[in-house]
């Protein structure tokens, strides 16, 4: 006689227990039976499941070498390195003769850009499926850069919403008198993909006034490292080279307002010492690195209304991690939003860090890479890559 079946709510149970993290799981159960199949497939199982596990997974990283866009020849996925059996999905052109290099990713959704180029072009890149949207820097804003991607649904969780509408930010950077600089920014249209004014635009495109260009000061430049996504806006770390210290660009989407944020830290700063930390909390968090101390701070509001950094912890990363050379320079290359982790590179060993349970994780890797940029999502084993045409 045939085996019992069980009934959809005891599979569902059990699957729910499959870890995001090694997605080949759910890929291997749906190609078991149509039923499992149409189980797995159906948007009801999809979302249970990311209320079970909560946050989505890190599925790979990117590397964010935007000062130099040199490509090898082997490269066909832009510098997309897995950490689980995931794999990325390309277009069917493989970019074509573009060296795009990874500036940020965020919600499902991965921007690239080839600043050897000018304007300098732009692709939003959904891993999950191969599907890409090409866009044009702005006219405008065609000096320096810092760039971001994030969804454009209001209400959205963000942990599967890749194929959602987005909208890209680009700041733009012009010279003035005795070597000053200003910083504008432009805020793509979720639909088309067209470009606001300068300094002009809202998330939704609620109104359409200008906002002021921000004086910064003098040759102040684009950290490596993506930014991140605090409270509504989004903070760029600036490096004055001049004395080597460092500030904070906040772009707060709801204001439609670019602002300077001081960071915790007066006086010189190491290029790779210091990050900007998206907290668990949902506040702005700055975390330093000193020989092989870690100092950690948070942005939070006063019963004045004044905002101010305030420091959290201290971590001995020698008691910590198994370093063999003391001598080693430390580099925080990453963090995780929304989740207190960190990541430390020595050498060519990478380092993830819970700042909360100083509980850690290597990642074996072969590249000094300059920083990672984290592609976070559920995987849907049932999206498949789409013709290199719609891709576009």
């Amino acid at each position: 006689m045939p085996p019992p079946v069980l009934p959809d709510e005891l599979l569902e149970e059990v699957f729910f227990r499959l870890p995001p993290d090694e997605p080949e799981h759910l890929l291997c159960a749906s190609l078991v039976s149509k039923v499992w199949l149409g189980l797995l497939s159906a948007p009801r199982f999809r979302a249970r499941y990311r209320d079970f596990h909560g946050a989505p997974p890190m599925l790979g990283f990117l590397c964010s070498l935007r000062s130099n866009s040199v490509h090898e020849a082997e490269d066909n996925i832009p510098h997309f390195l897995p950490t689980t059996k995931f794999r990325a999905r390309i277009p069917d052109d493989d970019w074509g003769c573009w060296g795009y290099t990874a500036w940020d990713c965020r919600h499902g959704r991965v921007l690239l850009g080839d600043q050897s180029y000018q304007p300098v072009p732009l692709v939003v890149w959904d891993p999950m499926t191969g599907c890409r949207r090409e866009l044009d820097s702005p006219d405008q804003l065609r000096r320096s850069y810092g760039a971001a991607v994030f969804c454009a649904v209001a209400g959205c969780d963000h942990r599967a919403c890749h194929a959602g509408p987005f909208q890209v930010l680009y700041i733009g950077v012009d010279t003035i008198e005795d070597g000053e600089y200003v910083a504008r920014a432009c805020l793509s249209l979720p639909v088309t993909g067209d470009w606001s004014k300068p300094c002009s635009g809202s998330r939704f495109n609620k109104w359409n006034e200008p906002c002021s260009a921000l004086h910064l000061g003098p040759i102040a430049f684009w950290d490596e490292l993506s930014p991140v996504f605090v409270q509504d806006a989004l903070h760029f770390k600036l490096v004055y080279y001049l004395d080597n210290h460092i500030a904070i660009l906040k772009y707060d989407l709801g204001s439609n307002c670019l602002s300077l944020i001081d960071a915790p830290l007066a006086g010189s700063i190491l290029l790779n010492a210091s990050i900007l930390v998206a907290m668990e909390d949902g506040r702005l968090g700055f975390a330093n690195v000193d020989m092989l101390t870690i100092h950690l701070w948070s942005r939070q509001r006063g019963s004045d209304g004044i905002a101010s950094w305030t420091q959290r912890t201290v971590i001995n990363i020698n008691n910590l991690l198994p370093i063999h050379n003391p001598n080693k320079i430390l580099r925080l290359i990453g963090s995780v939003e929304g989740r207190d982790i960190i990541f430390v590179a020595m050498g060519l060993d990478i380092y993830g860090i819970n700042l909360k349970t100083l509980r850690w994780k290597k990642l074996q890797k072969r590249k000094k890479l300059c920083g990672l940029i984290l592609y976070m999502s559920f995987y849907n084993p049932q999206e498949r890559v789409i013709p290199g045409d719609a891709a576009h």
